[in-house]
């Protein structure tokens, strides 16, 4: 896999500029590691990125998608303006991004937030091949957890260039990378730079990852295109930056190639959206002075708080206090790189987890499940003379905690996902509020809110749970 390591530019320059060549020339070799060897020849000072590009932007494409959207105008400044009195307009918003080619007859991937509101909203997808072609595509799966999004275009029979997924590279920090894609959209760009970390889980808009950090100029409209490696097979898909300007400071993200693959494979398999398997863990990261309180020689893993009854976690013995030092030969060093680290595996793997209990380390078996559904998420969009009035509603279960991004550790309870035109919109609920009480009633399930708001009564005593705070309020309907 790392065949042409060998030529390195970056390198080369530091062994040019050496004052001591032949005495540092007899060092290099011992301080790197096989297949990491700096050039030492006047030949290898020509080094070239180029035959890595050659290979890999064929495979690399421009994805456009517009949509229209109905936005309803202030009707003073429309009266003003002379127009309709305040009625909807309809207006078209557009995104531009990039992806890559994974499969010869038209699969390709890039971002979720590339192409998001076209699978519900109406629009479409355009994807521009290397060769200025156009195709409109089609979304085989959108995964917003993941940022990903998998589309097909129809190549009438013809085979299209493909960009390997290797899942299986050992990636390294400090290793060469290239960043392929269409930046401002002023056409395809190829930008060099080094991996500047791994495993980054608390960075991000996505609630499922464990991003590679890049140092390689990412701009907007690089968003969905491949990070590639020295042999030009896709390493990761660039997806967000870090920047106070909005344009690259040399801290991009991409989103690792595991999960790429996980993505693709069920897209082909047929399947609509992506089956992780979920730990069932609430934990912290053991901090310097956890671990002096736990007598551990320095800080490392997840300090377990809560065990999920019945998760994968609770069948393989997980207790609370236990530390978890790694899943499947990786470390764990907060809750979300353990939540990765058994989400990127098949439901029904078996999944070694060595953790520490008491002064001792031991090794557990985790057998990966999804996350349970029970009760069962009943989801209902209410109506009528009460105050949830336009209000989708659903029981809070693991399963749907995973799927709206939600603690699935708060209890029983009505979650709000979603606010439609109604009452509920005017008496100020949002999606993600938990209703807990009606009229002093306690809620626990959707079958119970139905019930109480089919009642019949004018003034209601409502308390919801936002953010981890109880807000009591009074209507009248």
């Amino acid at each position: 896999m790392r065949a042409h390591r060998a030529l390195l530019p970056a390198l080369i320059l530091l062994a040019a500029c050496s004052p001591e060549g032949p005495s540092n020339a007899q060092a290099i070799p011992d301080l790197a590691q096989p297949n990491r060897r700096a050039p030492s020849d006047p030949v290898s000072m020509k080094a070239s990125f180029a035959p890595v590009v050659k290979k890999a932007a064929p495979a690399v494409v421009n994805v456009a998608s517009k949509r229209v959207v109905r936005q309803r105008v202030d009707p003073f400044w429309d009266f003003f303006m002379g127009g309709g009195g305040g009625a909807p307009r309809e207006q078209v918003q557009g995104s531009l991004g990039s992806g890559a080619i994974v499969r010869a007859d038209g699969v390709i991937i890039t971002n979720h937030h590339n192409i998001a509101g076209i699978v519900e909203g109406r629009g479409e997808i355009t994807v521009q091949l290397a060769d200025r072609r156009e195709f409109i595509a089609t979304v085989l799966l959108d995964d917003p957890r993941a940022d990903l999004a998998v589309l097909k275009i129809d190549t009438k029979g013809e085979s299209l260039p493909v960009m390997p997924i290797d899942d299986q590279e050992e990636l390294e920090v400090g290793d060469l990378v290239l960043a392929l894609g269409n930046p401002f959209g002023v056409g395809q760009t190829v930008t060099n730079g080094i991996i500047s970390a791994m495993a980054r889980t608390d960075v991000g808009a996505a609630d499922f990852g464990s991003y590679i950090q890049t140092d390689a100029s990412i701009n907007p409209g690089n968003s969905g295109g491949p990070l590639v490696d020295m042999d030009g097979d896709l390493i990761g898909i660039n997806t967000f930056i870090i920047s106070r300007s909005g344009s690259s400071s040399g801290v991009g993200f991409a989103i690792p190639a595991a999960v790429v693959k996980q993505v693709v494979n069920a897209a082909l398999g047929g399947g609509h959206s992506v089956v992780r398997p979920w730990l069932g863990v609430k934990g912290q990261p053991v901090t310097a002075e956890i671990a002096r309180s736990l007598g551990m020689r320095a800080p490392q893993g997840v300090l377990v708080a809560q065990v999920y009854p019945g998760s994968s976690a609770d069948k393989a013995g997980l207790q609370e206090s236990d530390v978890i030092l790694s899943i499947d030969g990786k470390a764990v060093n907060d809750e979300g790189g353990g939540a990765f680290a058994i989400g990127t595996h098949k439901v029904g793997d078996r999944v070694p987890m060595v953790i520490r209990r008491g002064d001792n380390e031991r090794t557990l078996t985790v057998r990966a499940e999804t996350a349970p559904e029970s009760p069962p998420r009943d989801q209902k969009t209410l109506t009528g003379r009460n105050p949830f009035d336009g209000a989708t509603v659903l029981n809070l279960s693991p399963a749907v905690a995973q799927d709206l991004n939600v603690d699935p550790f708060v209890g029983k309870g009505v979650l709000v996902s979603k606010i439609g035109q109604g009452f509920a919109l005017n008496a100020g609920l949002r999606p993600g509020d938990f209703i807990r009480e009606v009229n002093g009633r306690t809620i626990n399930t959707v079958a119970e809110l139905v019930a109480v708001s089919n009642g019949g009564n004018r003034s209601w005593t409502v308390t919801i749970e936002r953010g981890g705070q109880r807000i009591s309020a009074r209507f009248n309907t």
